[in-house]
């Protein structure tokens, strides 16, 4: 019983001590590139910086300003 349960010991740290040989990382080459912003996007942004806007409430007042034409007016949402 003593070497058996030796055996599962030098098993399982084994398999531990050989999991990050295994484990695989991106290269770092393979990022894609991020697509170009248009103008109305970055003002948009830069409306909703200025107001504070986080998460859902910035999400809302991005998509607002991109249907009315970025800074053609500001929309007000919440």
């Amino acid at each position: 019983m003593r070497n058996a349960s030796k055996l599962v010991l030098i098993a399982i740290v084994g398999g531990l001590s050989l999991s990050p040989a295994f484990a695989q990382n991106a290269p770092a080459t393979s990022t894609p590139m991020a697509k170009a912003r248009s103008p109305q996007s970055i003002e948009c942004s830069k409306q909703a910086d200025a107001k504070g806007l986080h998460g859902t409430a910035r999400k809302k007042f991005r998509k607002a300003c991109m249907k009315g034409g970025g800074g053609m007016g500001k929309p007000d949402v919440d």
